[in-house]
């Protein structure tokens, strides 16, 4: 591993992988959690516009409220927990299993329904268009600042080199790619379906410590596109084989 330092530098978008030829470079970007905020971020966008269209009173804006706090309230779910595989099925036929139950429930009793009712009626959440907007803009504001942020922390796997660009002068950390490591891991199901995240594990040959890079959106892209380099990566240095060498000497 070495440092150098390099002229400041914005990292360009990373070449798709075309069918038939090798992508020179690969760009990877540890995002922070804040980023799986955006369906609330687009909800509040949403209900800002449509309560400015429809007004602050009456039925729309009673539904623009409560399906924006539903939103809201899943987005948050998603964001303050890690849900794998199994766990994300575990959940599913939790909540199947209490949707039959209280369905059962209802058709036994013929009163929990009609007090169930009226306690829905009771809960009427309302917002007013300034606070849509402002949770759309405070989200974008700092959706924005992330932005601006990665643009000094991201790493690259180009030709034979694994380059870690971080700080404002864009230092730079080296490592070898001959022998590099890949490990993939999807750790949310929840967030892999938000933005086909998932966690890439780098090591290095010669390193102790992996490299972890959690939240990489496009994983399995981004994965097939560095395989696909250090396999061709892999070919060229390949030393000739017995039979080349003998038409050499011949």
């Amino acid at each position: 591993m070495s440092n150098a330092p390099a002229s400041p530098v914005t990292p360009p978008a990373a070449p798709e992988s075309d069918s038939g030829s090798n992508p020179d470079r690969v760009f990877l970007i540890a995002y922070p959690k804040i980023v799986f905020l955006y369906p609330t971020f687009l909800a509040a966008l949403v209900a800002g516009i449509v309560t400015l269209a429809t007004g602050q009173e009456g039925k729309a804006s009673s539904v623009v409220s409560d399906i924006f706090l539903c939103v809201f309230g899943l987005n948050l779910v998603v964001f303050a927990f890690d849900f794998p595989r199994t766990t994300a099925l575990t959940m599913l036929f939790i909540g199947t299993s209490l949707i039959l139950l209280l369905l059962l429930t209802f058709r036994l009793s013929d009163q929990i329904l009609p007090a169930l009712r009226d306690l829905v009626n009771s809960f009427d959440p309302k917002a007013n268009t300034t606070f849509y907007f402002s949770v759309a803009g405070l989200l974008g504001v700092i959706f924005l600042a992330v932005k601006v942020n990665v643009q000094f922390d991201y790493w690259e796997v180009k030709g034979n080199e694994l380059l870690h660009h971080h700080g404002f002068m864009s230092n730079l950390k080296r490592f070898p790619a001959q022998q590099l490591r890949i490990e993939k891991d999807i750790t949310d199901l929840f967030e892999y379906m938000l933005l086909r995240s998932g966690r890439l594990i780098l090591t290095p040959s010669n390193e102790q410590r992996s490299i972890v890079l959690d939240n990489v959106l496009l994983i399995n892209r981004k994965e097939a596109m560095i395989t696909e380099m250090l396999g061709a990566l892999k070919v060229q240095i390949q030393p000739p084989t017995h039979h080349s060498q003998t038409e050499g000497e011949a």
